[in-house]
């Protein structure tokens, strides 16, 4: 036997989904290692594109940081034990606290790391649903939520999101997204870069608006500079250009299936060009010639993203994102925004097309601030107070006690962190699921650990709803599981058990076959289903047929069940898990389709293109622009193609060089302030101040400072080595807890008032 072979699979470190080229070389004693990672050019969709990141899978693997067995704190230092230790310890310790409170005093809390995880995304659910709380938070409230608010109110549904058809548009328009660092977000598409180029070379035109001449901006044809927060704005001038201009115009294909049009032109005619171009920062010239070019484009494309969705109107820029792409003729035409067909089915697939229930927020409020519920969850930004803040007199069990962090790190990713740190030492109890010791599991009294990356299954479930082309690739684990370690749908269906009270020796497997008789019964009963009315004892028994378990038993039922799938033998040339298992570079099913009306989700059957929320939300668009006016310096973030957010900090290759967490400040107001180019310098903003270096360089607009984010590694207690060699600081503790989007309870990354003074 050969001691070399090679493995493909897709990169699940950020959105973009690229394939890799996985070499493995068998040693003496017949152990795996990986010895190359290069891009995979037989892959269907990346074509062999790869970013730094993707390359590191075999550094992270091996990082001796990473946590391989349970941690257990014990007078307060975290100690390795055997996962029947930690079972031990759960099962006395959970049971005990929810009888103590009651279930509605749990909390949990999902980063973004559960997207890139198939078994998270499979079995989180039914964490959340055994545990039995309402105490639910995720690191979409401090990213996409308004997006998903917007597409909502909108199409009906919170995952129907238009994405830019990148591979056939001629003129794109970009706010506040940096896709050359990102590699896109909300819009799956590897090597963006090359796409945006593609574009160019083909005669289009890119336009980036930004207060930053990010590598985007660089690249593009036009850099619009414009003022943190104030994208709205622009977007309701542009609507307003078209609107009175009598250059709106939303298309035969679609102007049966669209109402509210003619409220949309009273709405907007406050936002002239000439009302906001002061507080934009963009003359009323450069607006009125966005919108025309809009319109005159034989095919253009708006696509927002996180500088647009961090501010307090995230959500009205998101909706006026799909009213401009509306209004010049682009919503679901090719070259537009479009709609992915996701190959696994997803909420614009199932069920009745073409209408629904439609999208409610404020199915509850949170304890505390009343903040309204929405997609199930409350703001992040409330953690704190609502672990902190007492129970009301003769209120018992709201206040949470016990929190469950599930591969998020909200101290370095949430607003105030300083403030969430000092009130998670007022938990009773925390268990977190991650690979790492870091700045939040040091507060956990159990830490269990996934496999690593290279040793899970993998499909984008997620993010393939929002790909630009319908394609899916399913990849194998490259290596085994470490002796006595369990997959990670394991760790969570077991975590789920105990905290039912089922002891530290429940079977995982339980929560395994409830989550597939559940999928699977609720396909037969779908009228629309490929496999309606069909035995749901038949279908299992085929699903079993093949030995699978886990995230791989229900991801087969969903692909052959989804919108290309072979339903069980009825079209034998369609999509399932063996399909895909044949096809280790992936299978394409072509460019995306026009969707409307049937991926409507609205209980009028029509896009609502003027809801009541957003019309309302227009007073307080109008009422801010003084205020927005007269801001002085303001802070926004940014990112790196080396970055991930917080946690692949660890790897020596992704951070070596020059230092990346710096204060970019523009040389006019360097001179202002008296800071000077690698000098020290203290922000200030109403919750807290750091101290860090700055670079003073023309690439940001003046009046406008940034720092990137998930950088602060130097808090006691962590074990992240090489992180914290490059510690960099926390520029959430700048972020204030109490400024959101309060349509979606998104927190305001950008746009932060804050002071600086040389430190």
């Amino acid at each position: 036997m050969s001691d070399t072979r090679t493995a493909f699979r897709n990169c699940p470190l950020c959105e973009a989904t690229c394939g890799l080229e996985i070499t493995v070389k068998r040693d003496d004693h017949g152990n795996e290692q990986v010895q190359r990672i290069r891009g995979d050019m037989d892959d269907v969709f990346s074509k062999g594109f790869i970013c730094p990141k993707g390359s590191t899978l075999k550094q992270l693997h091996e990082d001796p940081d990473r946590l391989r067995l349970p941690m257990v704190k014990r007078d307060g230092v975290h100690v390795e034990v055997s996962w029947d230790e930690a079972w031990d310890l759960l099962a006395d310790r959970l049971p005990a606290v929810i009888e103590q409170h009651g279930r509605e005093s749990m909390g949990v809390y999902v980063g973004n790391a559960g997207a890139h995880s198939l078994s998270s995304m499979m079995f989180s659910r039914a964490l959340l649903t055994g545990l039995g709380t309402r105490n639910r938070f995720s690191a979409s409230t401090v990213d996409q939520m308004p997006r998903h608010v917007a597409a909502g109110h909108v199409f009906g549904s919170p995952v129907a999101v238009p994405v830019p058809d990148l591979d056939r548009t001629d003129h794109l328009l970009i706010l506040g997204a940096n896709p050359y660092a990102s590699n896109g977000s909300l819009c799956t598409a590897p090597d963006f870069p090359g796409r945006i180029e593609a574009i160019q070379a083909r005669g289009g035109k890119i336009v980036v608006v930004d207060p930053r001449r990010s590598r985007t901006a660089d690249q593009a044809d036009q850099w619009v500079s414009i003022r943190p927060g104030t994208d709205a704005l622009l977007l309701a001038a542009i609507a307003n250009v078209m609107l009175v201009d009598g250059t709106a115009d939303v298309g035969d294909h679609v102007r049966q299936h669209i109402d509210g049009v003619d409220r949309l032109g009273p709405a907007l005619a406050p936002f002239t060009p000439e009302a906001v171009a002061s507080v934009t920062g963009v003359d009323a010239a450069t607006i009125r010639t966005m919108a025309q070019e809009l319109v005159d484009a034989t095919t253009a494309t708006v696509y927002g993203r996180i500088g647009t969705t961090t501010t307090e109107f995230g959500s009205t820029a998101s909706w006026l994102v799909d009213v401009v792409n509306a209004l010049s003729g682009n919503l679901d035409r090719p070259g537009g925004a479009m709609f992915a067909t996701p190959v696994a089915g997803g909420g614009t697939t199932r069920g009745k097309p073409g209408s629904g229930k439609g999208f409610t927020v404020g199915r509850g409020t949170s304890r505390v601030s009343g903040h309204p519920e929405v997609m199930g969850e409350y703001p992040a930004a409330a953690l704190a107070e609502e672990i902190t803040t007492p129970d009301a007199e003769g209120q018992t069990g709201g206040r949470i006690r016990t929190l469950f962090t599930l591969g998020g790190n909200p101290i370095l990713s949430t607003p105030n962190s300083e403030q969430l740190a000092d009130a998670f030492d007022d938990l009773e109890f925390m268990v977190s699921i991650d690979l790492y010791l870091n700045e939040t599991t040091r507060h956990a009294d159990v830490i269990l650990p996934a496999p690593s990356q290279l040793q899970r299954g993998h499909y984008d479930l997620l993010l393939m709803q929002f790909g630009v082309r319908n394609v899916a690739n399913y990849s194998e684990p490259v290596l085994p599981l470490d002796d006595g370690q369990p997959d990670e749908w394991e760790v969570i269906s077991k975590l789920t058990l105990i905290a039912q009270g089922m002891g530290p020796d429940a079977d995982p497997s339980v929560v395994d076959d409830m989550s597939i008789a559940a999928l699977v019964n609720g396909s037969v009963k779908d009228d629309h289903s490929n496999v309606a009315g069909r035995d749901p004892d038949e279908l299992l028994a085929t699903l079993n047929e093949s030995g699978r378990r886990g995230p791989e038993r229900m991801l087969d039922f969903m692909l052959r069940t989804g919108p290309f799938g072979e339903g069980f033998g009825a079209d034998p040339d369609g999509a399932s898990l063996d399909d895909l298992l044949e096809r280790p570079h992936g299978r394409d099913f072509g460019a995306l389709v026009p969707r409307i009306p049937e991926i409507l989700r609205t209980p009028s059957g029509k896009v609502e293109l003027a809801p009541v929320a957003f019309l309302a939300d227009l007073d307080r668009l109008a009422a801010s622009i003084t205020e927005l006016d007269e801001r002085d310096l303001v802070l926004i973030g940014r990112r790196h193609l080396r970055s991930n957010n917080s946690w692949m900090h660890n790897i020596n290759v992704l951070v070596k060089g020059k230092p990346r967490c710096t204060l970019q400040v523009h040389p006019d107001d360097a001179a202002t302030l008296g800071v000077a180019d690698g000098a020290a310098a203290q922000v200030t903003s109403r919750v807290g101040a750091v101290t860090v270096p700055v670079e003073v360089t023309d690439s940001i607009r003046p009046g406008v400072v940034s720092l990137p984010h998930g950088w602060g590694h130097d808090l006691p207690g962590a074990k992240m080595r090489i992180a914290s060699e490059h510690a960099g600081v926390n520029s959430n503790v700048l972020t204030d807890d109490a400024a959101m989007d309060p349509l979606s309870g998104t927190s305001v990354l950008n746009g932060i008032p804050v002071t600086v003074v040389p430190a």
